[in-house]
């Protein structure tokens, strides 16, 4: 399968291209640099050059594919409801040149919340007026029109470098001089290694359905004091409890994410894809980070 493969050059997506190319499948990766574009063909993909902004990269890049895998994201939290209008439009614009086939048409989004027990694949995505996005709403309007679309849903997806919402926690305890958790930091992340969520990706576009939601979750929840504990013991610096109110201050944008508690379930996407994850855990690459490159 010839599989267009947007932030292909990402964290995430360089993996997803690899994972596809050792599988067999044929990639056609969007790069927005030379050295993207150089660092696809090293890989084995075929360079598709262009950038989220540019619509017509995407229309042609999507036309020229028999599947789509879309992991870009302009992660700009200073503009974040400006980045999920321009991933809305990109959605949009590739889910147009797929409509009436059964090309299949994976989006990326964000695991869900529900208070008091672990989401489920059935539960709303996360959204609130501080948080639009809307990648996932985007997805089903598109399946109402035909499009083989499917919604992959990830948590903190981690190696020894990046570890999603977390690597930003790291550089707020390296400026502040404290790792800090909100009340008794009892509250739940969850999270997957990076090389789990590639393959996940590959078993959804191979024996995925269009309409269905995954969770790229290999641990259902990691407490927030145990990852601000391995922060503090990376950088050697205090940890400390915090309250709710000093959250917003203290964290800055991830304070709204700080004090809740996540935990998600990914139960029937293991049992649907035949998904084992078998990476390493967030706590074990917190550990094992270099925190002087970080």
């Amino acid at each position: 399968m010839r599989v267009f493969v947007t932030g292909a050059t990402g964290f995430i997506g360089s993996v997803i291209v690899k994972e596809l190319i050792a599988a067999g499948h044929q990639v056609l990766g969007l790069a927005r640099s030379d050295a993207g574009v150089k660092a696809l063909i090293a890989a084995g993909a075929q360079a598709h050059q262009g950038y989220l902004e540019d619509l017509e990269s995407l229309r042609s890049g999507a036309a020229a594919s028999d599947a789509v895998i879309h992991t870009a994201f302009r992660h700009d939290w200073s503009r974040f409801a400006e980045s999920c209008e321009l991933d809305k439009r990109a959605i949009e614009v590739i889910g147009a040149v797929l409509q009436g086939s059964s090309r299949p048409f994976i989006v990326t989004s964000g695991v869900g919340v529900a208070q008091g027990r672990a989401a489920t694949e059935d539960d709303p995505p996360l959204s609130s007026p501080s948080l639009p996005r809307v990648s996932e709403v985007t997805a089903v309007a598109l399946i109402e029109r035909g499009v083989c679309a499917s919604v992959m849903r990830l948590p903190q997806v981690h190696d020894t470098a990046k570890q999603g919402l977390v690597t930003p926690l790291i550089s707020v305890a390296r400026a502040k001089g404290v790792s800090a958790y909100v009340g008794a930091g009892h509250n739940r992340w969850p999270a997957a290694h990076v090389t789990d969520v590639a393959r996940l990706y590959r078993l959804a576009l191979e024996k995925g359905t269009a309409g269905a939601r995954y969770h790229a979750v290999a641990e259902e929840g990691v407490r927030l004091k145990d990852i601000a504990t391995a922060i503090g013991r990376g950088l050697n610096v205090p940890v400390a409890s915090i309250s709710q109110k000093q959250a917003q201050e203290h964290f800055g944008f991830f304070g709204f994410f700080a004090g809740r508690d996540c935990p998600v379930s990914s139960a029937r996407t293991r049992e649907q894809l035949g998904w084992n994850p078998t990476g390493s855990s967030l706590l074990t690459d917190l550990g094992n980070m270099r925190y002087s490159q970080s």
